[in-house]
């Protein structure tokens, strides 16, 4: 058989909501949501169970993070406002969020795969890339099917993640190529494997969604939409030329190529960040005077948090920012590039208190965030 290249993406299903769910198995049967704050911690009760926060009964401005697969049947997804949230589930538990048992998870099921596949892209705490391509076994025939070797790789994969986790289940896209795999991990959601060729591109590919490829935005949607072009299969129906003058050389190639299952990008093992940030939305919007004190701890733990993820990777930043989101959802940025990089919390408030200061404050704010740019090897 002739050699094949072979790439994986793999995504961990609604991942913080499954750690959650190892925690507390007793929520497994009902719909959960991610998203509320410290004083929505599960309360112990002298039986030994828990006492949980439901939907119901929040107030305030947050946002979903994330939510069980019996949560999203309601209707409930990533961003939804918790009080929208708990319009449609009420009856769902609500639990605060934990990045730091997340980003633990996330190290065990990336080193669980690193034991079989090493070459590996970290696209963020829930999805890598894998080559699939040279891993032993990976070209072989397995009886009648000519991919059962890189199939039972994949699976292999899938079974050291749930073992290795405590029992987190992923999906799996296999497929020549990055693009197509990360439309394939999507097709058999969730704990599922989906191993695709360029044969099947017509019948699994072409009757998803144009939006559905990464790299086709809102912006694109709608401009494709206008020239009746609702799914990946209108897209490739037509020539590269006729795209080529709808959208110019580029990206008018580039749609061509993708709808075509095309891309040669490699999985790289090292990439660099652009910048490290963190920002909260309140409960309630804050005035910068009548609330000053609880606008400045967060403020401070937001210079901490970014100056901890600075020295946890080993970089420093030459660009503090700060972010700010007013009542009327008017957002304005500020920055600052220092003669030297830093990376401890001090510098940091220090230079991004600077930004704030050319800010105008009269309204209230509903985000805050502060960001590290420019980053250089510490």
């Amino acid at each position: 058989m002739p050699w094949r290249r072979w790439v994986a993406h793999l995504d961990m299903d609604a991942f913080y909501a499954s750690v959650e769910l190892l925690r507390y198995p007793v929520l497994r049967a009902e719909a959960v949501v991610i998203g509320g704050g410290r004083r929505h911690q599960p309360e112990p009760q002298p039986d030994g169970s828990f006492k949980f926060a439901r939907l119901r009964d929040y107030v305030g401005r947050g946002v979903v993070t994330t939510a069980t697969y019996a949560a999203r049947d309601y209707g409930v997804h990533s961003g939804m406002g918790l009080m929208k949230a708990a319009a449609r589930a009420p009856d769902a538990v609500l639990l605060p969020t934990d990045f730091d048992t997340y980003r633990k998870h996330s190290r065990l099921f990336k080193a669980a795969v690193a034991e079989l596949a090493p070459v590996i892209e970290d696209r963020g705490i829930d999805e890598i890339y894998i080559e699939l391509s040279d891993v032993p076994g990976a070209q072989e025939a397995v009886g009648h099917d000519p991919y059962g070797g890189v199939r039972a790789l994949a699976q292999e994969i899938r079974n050291n993640v749930r073992r290795t986790t405590g029992g987190l289940t992923c999906s799996i896209g296999v497929t020549p190529n990055k693009r197509l795999s990360k439309l394939a991990s999507e097709l058999d959601k969730p704990d599922g494997l989906t191993l695709l060729t360029h044969d099947d591109i017509p019948a699994r590919i072409w009757p998803l969604a144009a939006r559905k490829v990464n790299g086709i935005g809102p912006k694109a949607a709608t401009r494709l939409a206008a020239l009746g072009l609702q799914t990946i299969g209108d897209i490739a129906a037509h020539e590269c030329g006729w795209l080529v003058e709808q959208f110019g050389t580029h990206y008018g190639g580039w749609l061509h190529d993708a709808a075509h299952g095309v891309d040669e990008r490699a999985v790289v093992t090292e990439s660099e960040p652009v910048s490290m940030s963190r920002e909260t939305t309140f409960e309630r919007d804050l005035h910068a005077v009548r609330d000053r004190t609880e606008l400045g701890r967060v403020f401070t733990a937001l210079c901490e948090q970014v100056a901890s993820d600075l020295q946890r990777k080993g970089y420093r930043g030459r660009t503090i920012g700060i972010k700010l989101r007013f009542d009327d959802f008017k957002t304005v940025t500020r920055d600052l590039t220092l003669d030297q990089a830093v990376a401890d919390a001090a510098a940091i408030r220090h230079a991004a208190g600077l930004c704030l200061k050319r800010v105008d404050l009269a309204k209230r704010l509903r985000l805050l965030g502060v960001r590290a740019g420019a980053l250089e090897k510490a």
